[in-house]
């Protein structure tokens, strides 16, 4: 709006972006942020200040054959001082600074003068709405005629050169074949001389085709033009011949028009003021003015008929002047507002003249808009009539975005349920009052399981169906004066109010499970999805916010340690436990850093001729301050910290690195095996870390054993699939560990590449003497030999558990009756012993 252009101060259209670098800096490594930052310009400091500026039309200034951009410091190219401006100050104010400087960025300053920001040309005039001025100037008077031509064929340096000697911000270049004109620019250069090749020719910089106008055009048709392509230059051309006379630079288009524009725009604003207070005939003398004010703008008498309106009253509303003149204002009445609402209007316009304020209005469709309305009584000094000029503005926009900055405030867009901020608000309120009146409230976590599969597997489109289900399930259990927010991500979190005990949080958290027994419709698939949930009370579990939902998030991170889709109320031995796991997470990066994972290794004993057949790795944690961890627990942690494929490669690296070992001390090791962590198959590259290994300790793929669970094939059964086809391609035997647990599915056995079957002992553990696992042991034994399947028995510790094997054929056996796991010095002396044996 021109009345509100004027009033635009630089806090209103700065950029709070400023890049800086030390005076130091090479001016190479300058070019190399301003470019990763995608900014024109940057600032050069020194022991903290500001000292200089360098933007990229200084790129044109320099000699770029006598010197080394990388041995350049900043500093010595320059410009300084740097000419700030207050933050207060208005855009008008800062474009005569610019014009009477020659410079087109200022520093932006703040009330302590300190450096804030920075604000340029091109800033200010595109905030100040230079359509109607622009409209009325041609092209011709602000093109640049003498721009320099080069033939395509030339070198970019020679455009560095023309373009340093002319000072000038672009130049354009011809392609005799295509009959087309390109154009380099001071950007261009700028980025170009980051990896300087001064032979190329200057059509392989060029940007091209280009869009080309007349001169008879106006300036407004071209900054439309090159706003709509985001472009600066624009070819001129002849309107006769089309051949090209010059070119008009964007900047052109900015820095000629803005200090007559500002001008203009004053002296227009003034005459409006002093039109809307005059009679009916200065009125009509103004009649220019306001038709091309972007403002809406109606005039009526003082009875309320409509005399006239401009065209931007048509454009705002869809009435056209032969619709309304005559006519009552009441043709825009919304209906919205009551008869008070307009009596108080009239009541204050009467005693001060004007009235200002937000009305609601109708448009000719039937469309409500909020519209910023000044109503001002204007009283001929030549007769008794009192007319009354009516100026708006359709702000909708504006109040919609208000509304929408509001409700991201303070509601989750997604699911339009309160937020983190919203919901610590209503929890302090009802911390409150459960301490006056002694009543108790609980907060409990909500945490999908496993959502991130969801996302992975079905995109986020499916995982915000998911979310946006699954908080309309859980508000339609709450009752009134609870609340459910969402945190962030899949973390929900309730609050119930005045509960009677532990047991109505029970009996909530079991409602609330039972919503997830039901699949969910994700548009063209149903998942299934479960949740872990955890709980505290006030004041039992603490007596402020921050207490209460701490517990409760680790309550709800025993109930997925504990498998998941289950509910747990919070004790004080889940604090200790989680900062347990806490200080486990901090020691974990440091002990693959200071090698405190070792190997060790558990043989594998033949059933038929009593030697060892392979040799597995077993990885093992010794940490100088809680000792021995168990595998248990650090894979787990390995796998949520995403450290796991790292681990893993670790084990594969030095396991291949003591095979290559022993092969030099003629320990004979016929087979290796590796446990392999399902997120290697998914997230890593396991077939490469494989190869690397083999590469590079010179090992046969034969040599090598993986040894993977069912749960690897559960998630990508193709993508595992296709891995572990290339790691059989490289002779690498593959085993499928803990058989007979978890996700068991026999078509596994026919579908990919499986050598070995190892039977899980939990099945070991029961046999002979249980009837049941003894048939299920019997059986796994009877398929793997008919599928020609090596089969190893797991978890061995008795003789009559080793006899039973041996009746049914099992090929190998596992565990501690044989030997326990041992480190790599005690199972050299164990192997040598064996060997005497034999």
């Amino acid at each position: 709006m021109i009345g509100d252009s004027r009033q635009l101060k630089i806090k209103d259209v700065f950029s709070t972006s400023l890049l800086s670098c030390d005076e130091s800096t090479s001016l190479y490594d300058a070019l190399v942020k301003m470019r990763q930052h995608n900014v024109s310009s940057i600032f050069v400091t020194h022991r903290g200040g500001i000292v200089g500026i360098w933007t990229e039309s200084d790129c044109v200034k320099l000699d770029l054959k006598h010197i080394h951009l990388s041995q350049l410091p900043i500093k010595q190219v320059m410009t300084s001082p740097v000419h700030d401006i207050l933050l207060d100050k208005t855009l008008s104010e800062a474009t005569i600074k610019l014009h009477q400087l020659g410079i087109r960025h200022l520093l932006v300053k703040d009330y302590n003068n300190e450096p804030s920001g920075v604000v340029s040309l091109s800033d200010i005039v595109r905030n100040q709405g230079l359509d109607h001025y622009l409209h009325f100037r041609p092209i011709e008077d602000h093109f640049d005629s003498d721009v320099s031509v080069l033939d395509s064929r030339q070198c970019v340096s020679e455009a560095i050169e023309v373009m340093r000697h002319k000072r000038a911000t672009a130049v354009l270049v011809y392609h005799e074949q295509l009959k087309e004109y390109g154009i380099i620019t001071q950007r261009d250069i700028a980025y170009a001389i980051l990896e300087p090749h001064w032979q190329q020719q200057c059509w392989e910089l060029a940007s091209f085709p280009m869009l080309s106008m007349t001169p008879d055009e106006s300036l407004f048709d071209a900054y439309r033009k090159m706003t709509a392509k985001s472009i600066r230059h624009l070819v001129v051309r002849d309107k006769s011949t089309s051949q090209v006379v010059g070119l008009l630079a964007l900047k052109n288009v900015l820095t000629e028009i803005e200090t007559a524009y500002c001008s203009e725009l004053e002296n227009v604003l003034a005459q409006r003021d002093i039109a809307l207070r005059k009679s009916e005939k200065n009125l009509y003398l103004a009649n220019r003015i306001i038709d091309a004010s972007l403002d809406g703008i109606m005039i009526t008498r003082s009875s309320g008929e409509i005399i006239q309106i401009n065209p931007a009253f048509s454009a705002l509303t869809g009435y056209q002047d032969y619709e309304v003149i005559g006519k009552k204002p009441s043709i825009l009445s919304s209906g919205m507002h009551d008869e008070d609402y307009y009596n108080s209007m009239w009541a204050a316009l009467k005693e001060k003249g004007v009235w200002q304020g937000e009305i609601c209005n109708k448009k000719k469709t039937g469309d409500i808009y909020v519209e910023w309305l000044t109503i001002i009584e204007i009283n001929d000094p030549y007769s008794d009539e009192v007319l009354y000029a009516a100026i708006f503005s359709d702000i909708t926009e504006r109040k919609n975005a208000e509304e929408k900055i509001a409700r991201l405030a303070y509601f989750d867009e997604l699911t339009g349920l309160p937020n983190r901020r919203l919901f610590y608000d209503r929890l302090s309120m009802a911390l409150a009052s459960a301490h006056r009146d002694q009543h108790k409230i609980s907060v409990m976590f909500i945490d999908l399981d496993r959502f991130k599969e969801v996302n992975d597997t079905l995109g986020h489109s499916a995982g915000d169906k998911l979310l946006m289900q699954v908080s309309e399930r859980i508000k339609s259990i709450l009752k009134e004066g609870d609340t459910l927010a969402r945190l962030g991500g899949d973390e929900f979190v309730v609050l119930l109010t005045e509960v009677a005990d532990m047991d109505s949080v029970v009996s909530f958290a079991d409602k609330l499970l039972l919503q997830f027994n039901k699949s969910f419709n994700l548009g063209n698939i149903s998942v299934a999805a479960t949740a872990s949930l955890g709980a505290s009370m006030y004041p039992d579990d603490g007596s402020d916010s921050e207490s209460l939902l701490k517990h409760a998030d680790v309550a709800m991170y025993r109930s997925k340690e504990l498998g998941r889709n289950s509910f747990q109320m919070y004790k004080a031995s889940m604090n200790a436990r989680s900062l347990e796991r806490l200080s486990m997470q901090s020691r974990f990066q440091s002990a693959l850093e200071n090698g405190e994972f070792e190997l060790y290794f558990q043989p594998l004993k033949c059933l038929v001729s009593g030697r060892i057949t392979s040799l597995e790795c077993l990885l093992r944690w010794h940490d100088p301050n809680l000792g021995m961890i168990s595998p248990a627990q650090f894979i787990p942690l390995a796998e949520e910290l995403g450290l796991i494929v790292k681990l893993d490669e670790w084990v594969i690296d030095r396991a291949c690195a003591q095979l290559a070992h022993w092969q030099k001390m003629n320990i004979d090791v016929r087979h290796l095996a590796i446990n392999v962590s399902a997120q290697h198959l998914t997230q890593g590259d396991l077939v490469n870390s494989l190869h690397n290994a083999l590469s590079k300790y010179e090992l046969e793929g034969n040599q090598i054993e993986l040894e993977l669970t069912e749960g690897c094939f559960i998630s990508n059964f193709q993508c595992a699939k296709d891995v572990l086809s290339s790691v059989k391609k490289m002779g690498v035997s593959i085993a499928l560990d803990d058989f007979g647990t978890g996700y068991s599915a026999l078509s596994y056995l026919t579908k990919l590449p499986i050598d070995i079957l190892k039977i899980d002992p939990s099945f070991i553990a029961k046999i002979p003497d249980e009837y049941g696992n003894s048939e299920i042991v019997s059986a796994i034994v009877a398929m793997a030999k008919a599928l020609k399947l090596h089969v190893v028995a797991e978890g061995v510790e008795k003789q009559e558990q080793m006899r039973f094997l041996q009746k049914l054929g099992c090929h190998a056996m596992q565990g501690y009756l044989y030997c326990k796991p041992l480190s790599q010095a005690a199972w050299c002396e164990f192997y040598q012993a064996e060997k005497l044996i034999s």
